[in-house]
Formats: C-alpha cells, sequence, structure tokens
C-alpha cells in the first residue's frame, strides 16, 4: 500500500525496474530513430547538394547526429540523471564524443568504404546498413561510459540485439564476405 500524499491523495507508484529499462530502450530508440533521420538528411544535403566526398559527408552527417542525440538522451532518455553544472554536461559531451562518436563515425567510413567505394553500392542504401551494424554497440557506449548508472541490465542489449539481428537479417551478408 502506498502512503498518501500530505493532502490525502495516494502517492503515486513508481514502475518496476523491468518496466523502467523496457521504457528506457523505448526512449532510446525514438532517439535513435530521430538521429537517423538527420543523418540521412545531413548525408543527403551535403553529398547531393554541396558535392562533398562521400566519406567526408558521412563523417560530418555521423557528427552532427551525435551530437544532437546526445542532447535528445540527456534531456529526455536519461532525464532523471541530469548534470549538476554545465561544466559537467561539457564533460558528459566529450565522453559521449569520444565513445559514442568515435564508435558510430569509424564504423560508418569504414561500412561506407566497403560499400560505396569498393561495391559501389547507392550511398544512402550503404546509410541504412550502417546504422544496422554499429547500433548495438552504441547502447553500451552511451550507457556505461557517459551517463553513470547503478547498474547495467544486460536485457535491454539482448532485446536491441535480437531485434536488429530478426529486422531482415541485414548483418548477415556483410559479415560472410564475398
Amino acid at each position: 500500500m502506498n502512503p498518501s500524499c500530505g493532502d490525502g491523495r495516494p502517492r503515486p507508484s513508481r514502475p518496476s525496474a523491468a518496466r523502467q529499462s523496457v521504457f528506457r530502450w523505448m526512449k532510446f530508440n525514438a532517439v535513435g530513430g530521430i538521429g537517423i533521420v538527420v543523418q540521412l538528411a545531413t548525408l543527403a544535403v551535403l553529398r547531393s547538394w554541396l558535392k562533398l566526398d562521400y566519406l567526408l559527408a558521412t563523417g560530418m552527417a555521423v557528427e552532427i547526429a551525435v551530437i544532437h542525440n546526445f542532447l535528445w538522451h540527456e534531456r529526455f532518455t536519461w532525464a532523471d540523471r541530469p548534470a549538476g553544472r554545465r561544466l559537467q554536461s561539457l564533460a558528459r559531451l566529450a565522453k559521449f564524443n569520444a565513445s559514442n562518436g568515435a564508435v558510430s563515425i569509424v564504423g560508418n567510413l569504414v561500412v561506407m568504404r566497403l560499400l560505396v567505394g569498393e561495391r559501389s553500392l547507392n550511398y544512402v542504401a550503404s546509410k541504412f546498413y550502417c546504422d544496422r551494424l554499429v547500433l548495438a554497440g552504441e547502447f553500451r557506449a552511451r550507457r556505461s561510459v557517459c551517463i553513470r548508472c547503478r547498474s547495467w541490465p544486460s536485457r535491454e542489449l539482448n532485446i536491441g540485439v535480437a531485434v536488429l539481428c530478426s529486422a531482415g537479417r541485414l548483418g548477415r551478408p556483410f559479415l560472410r564476405g564475398p
């Protein structure tokens, strides 16, 4: 039974840890989905309109999306763990960029080089493929390095990997090689 508030109303109960994990995973994916749109739109503008090299455009698009995602993750996904001061938020951004940003940029550049540079595939289609390959590692990096937490529910990563593996089996042809 929940104790009552000062005015006699019952105090709302807190969701279970499992429910909080699932809800956080949903928030994480929502931010990531918007980040993919930001990346693709930026890539299209940089590549098609400004005629930048596909690798330079990819690196810039990923970095813009990394910063976008950081801001949303800090204020939405992990809003219950706010930075105490602006300097702490900048330190989080540096960690986020060094961990998640590095994984994203390196992963995307390697895969784009293989798919666009070696296989001559369309850069937009290749970008979709890149996102599927680097996503699983990013959640772990964001959660464990950037925003300190009390525990790591590996169930969240397992759910994400299962979803990625079952969504069209996108990684298999690339991992097998030619």
